[in-house]
């Protein structure tokens, strides 16, 4: 059975390791012990609620509980075969983690991000042995969604990419191998329509409640975009939209006012219980 490593205990982070607990051991580590034992907890409680629906035995919820160590040391990442990192969106922060985990983990380990649109190739070069690095990006919630995008830099070995594509197969997701480019496929073209459906609303064009309505019942989306937003966290797609900006240097990829508005209020959507709608 294989051992995965997975560095952020919050929302992605723990969904990724019930996920991975399901083919392997999973090393859940965040920066103290604490917060790595809430990621757990949050798990457990998911998973619970599967039971209650009677989607799930209550056996099999407590092996995959058993198979999940948090902890608040990164060194015990030492025995992985694979680590998936879902920390800060913050490139200078995975730098160092990457870097750590270069001197850590076994020359054979496959070193995989789940970042949603950051510089993969400029982690990747300050790790030894850059080969070994890959993007692996799972969708919120990682859970249920299907997708994950396995994004190879310049460094990337096929060795490596052939990894990552069969360990993500083994998890019942569907692979897509991408070149890596700012915001790879998925947020280079979600998250800008997003970012025009925040300038409609701050416009004055319509109400949130009716973009909603009309990208679902007119372009047939089982969610609008401004839902989606909150779902996604209004500061997650602001660091996107800067990302695409920064790198891509086009007008078209520019922030919406409204969404620096909204991150700068702290209203960031699902996680804070108000955003572009009101959550209980």
């Amino acid at each position: 059975m294989m051992t995965i490593g997975v560095i952020g205990a919050g929302t992605m982070g723990n969904g990724i390791a019930e996920v991975c607990a399901q083919v392997g051991q999973v090393i859940l580590v965040d920066i103290d012990q604490a917060r790595a034992r809430g990621g757990l907890e949050a798990i457990g409680k998911r998973l619970s609620r599967q039971v209650e629906k009677g989607r799930m035995d209550e056996a099999t919820k407590e092996t995959i509980l058993a198979r999940i160590h948090p902890t608040g040391e990164l060194k015990e990442l030492g025995s992985a075969d694979l680590v998936v990192e879902a920390a800060l969106e913050d490139l200078e922060v995975k730098k160092e983690l990457f870097q750590a985990l270069g001197e850590i983990c076994s020359p054979e380990c496959i070193l995989g991000t789940n970042t949603s649109a950051l510089s993969i190739t400029e982690v990747a070069a300050h790790v030894p042995r850059p080969e070994r690095v890959v993007g692996i990006h799972f969708f919120n919630p990682a859970t249920v969604m299907k997708l994950v995008e396995v994004v190879r830099t310049p460094f990337t070995s096929q060795a490596s990419v052939d990894k990552a594509v069969d360990i993500v197969t083994s998890l019942g997701k569907s692979p897509v191998l991408v070149e890596e480019s700012p915001g790879f496929v998925v947020n280079r073209i979600l998250v800008p329509m997003i970012n025009e459906a925040i300038f409609i609303l701050g416009e004055g064009v319509a109400s949130a409640e009716d973009i909603d309505t009309a990208m679902r019942l007119g372009a047939n989306h089982p969610m609008g975009p401004l839902a989606l937003a909150d779902l996604i966290g209004l500061d997650i797609c602001l660091a996107i939209m800067e990302t695409l900006h920064r790198e891509l240097g086009e007008d078209k990829y520019r922030p919406a006012p409204l969404l620096r508005k909204m991150v700068r209020a702290g209203r960031l959507g699902r996680k804070t219980k108000h955003g572009f709608f009101t959550y209980n």
